[in-house]
This record gives structure tokens, sequence and C-alpha cells, in this order.
């Protein structure tokens, strides 16, 4: 297991976190209701939260390969380009409306589950650690973007048909969750077996799929083009614009620390 798998892995978690912590942290003031505007932010926070252990543990991984590097989660997070960033493409999508980010929400949270549900197990203590915190936070991400995904969908004719465009919308994105790169297989789960990443996909189908049926959604198509490639550093045109606006401060002003 070589430590330059488990940082490129590491970084796939803590840049899908810090990304979608960073997006939905442009709702903080412009939630529907004030209960809504504090839930959402409290969400992101947690994302960011996550994504900060994350990256001290890179920086430390990154350290010990390179030696005199001085690597902070500071200058892993603000001074990498977009190519750098091993972020699900999902979490860099623009917000949207309200139903299009609960649903963003939605699928990431199910993913996290599934993933740091496994990784508790790690023989790596600093990812087992993360982990079992991150565990309790996404089941509330869960649990609350459900609720909120059967409200709207099985609400009015408005409500159901915007959730309706954001699944259409949104769905491409899913399948990257299962398609694993070669840092997975060789730095985390190369003795999980072959079917280690079926088996999520299926667990997560399964649990996603229960919910949007009875918000009474329809899925999109099997034969729905899947989008990739976040996870080795291919991303949208939304990501650059995110981070110019995200990492200003830190490279405007070299050192800044959080």
């Amino acid at each position: 297991m070589e430590d330059k798998n488990i940082y490129e892995y590491t970084l796939m978690l803590a840049d899908s976190s810090l990304i979608m912590g960073q997006r939905l942290s442009e709702w903080t003031g412009h939630g529907p209701i004030l209960e809504l505007d504090i839930a959402i932010t409290n969400i992101a926070l947690d994302e960011i939260g996550q994504a900060r252990l994350l990256y001290q543990f890179a920086a430390e991984l990154k350290n010990k390969q390179e030696p005199g590097s001085k690597a902070t989660e500071d200058t892993i997070a603000f001074l990498r380009d977009a190519w750098d960033f091993k972020n699900l493409q999902i979490s860099e999508l623009p917000n949207g409306d309200w139903g299009q980010s609960v649903l963003k929400i939605f699928f990431l949270a199910h993913w996290q589950r599934q993933m740091y549900g496994k990784l508790i197990y790690s023989p790596i203590k600093n990812l087992s650690d993360v982990a079992e915190k991150a565990l309790k936070e996404v089941t509330y991400h869960v649990r609350w973007s459900s609720d909120w995904v059967r409200r709207l969908g099985d609400g009015t004719e408005e409500s159901r048909g915007r959730m309706q465009k954001a699944l259409e919308y949104l769905w491409p994105y899913t399948q990257e969750f299962f398609e694993p790169e070669g840092y997975e297989w060789d730095g985390i789960f190369e003795n999980a077996g072959e079917d280690f990443f079926e088996n999520m996909k299926a667990g997560w189908n399964k649990e996603v799929s229960l919910v949007l049926t009875e918000a009474s959604l329809t899925l999109p198509e099997s034969h729905t083009y899947m989008r990739k490639g976040g996870k080795k550093g291919l991303h949208t045109e939304h990501l650059g614009h995110l981070l110019a606006e995200m990492q200003f401060l830190q490279r405007a002003y070299p050192g800044c620390e959080w």
C-alpha cells in the first residue's frame, strides 16, 4: 500500500467535501426560510470540516513523500489548480433552485454514508478516525435531504416538475461514485474483492431508488450517458469559476490561514 495512492484517495474525499461545502455556502443568507438557511449552512460547514481533517492528513503524507515541501491544509486547498483537484463532478455543479441543491446533497450524502461506512474499518487510522466522525454527520444529511426529496417530489405539480428536472440534470453525474480509479484499488480497497464497488453501488441504488419512488419521481432511462473523470482531474467549466472565488484571498495575500 503506497502513500501516494493513499494521498490521492484522501484528496478525492477532501476535494469532494470542500467543493460541495463551498458550493452550498452560497445559500447562506438566501435560504427559503431561516430554519432551512441554517440547516443547509450547517451541512456546508460539516463538509468543510471533514475536508479540513482530510487535508491535514494529506499534508502529512505529502511532507513525508517530499521532505521540505511544507504542505499544509491551506496550501493543498488554495494553491492547486483545477486539474489537480480530484473531486466528484457533481459537487462542483451550480446549486440551481432549492430542489436541485437538496437533490445534490441527497445523492452525495448517500454515497458518503456508503463510503465512510466502509472506511471506519480501514487499517489506516487517520481515515478510520475521520470516517467515524463524518459518518454521524452524513447520516443526518441523508435523513434531512431524503425528507425534502419526498416533500418536494410528492408535493405540488410545480415542485414535482422542478425535482424531476433536477433529477434528469444530476443523475448522469452519480455513477462516477462507483467508477474506481487505480489509487482506490491499490491504496485503499485492494483486498476488498472485485465486486466491492458493485456491491456499494447496489446498496446506494436501493436506498436512493426507494426514496425517489416515495417522492413520485421517475429515474432517467438506463442508457443515459454517464459523466466521469472528476476523480482524475477532469472537470466541468464550473470548477474553475468556483476556485477563482474560493482561492482569491490566499493567492492575493499568501500565507493566510483558516
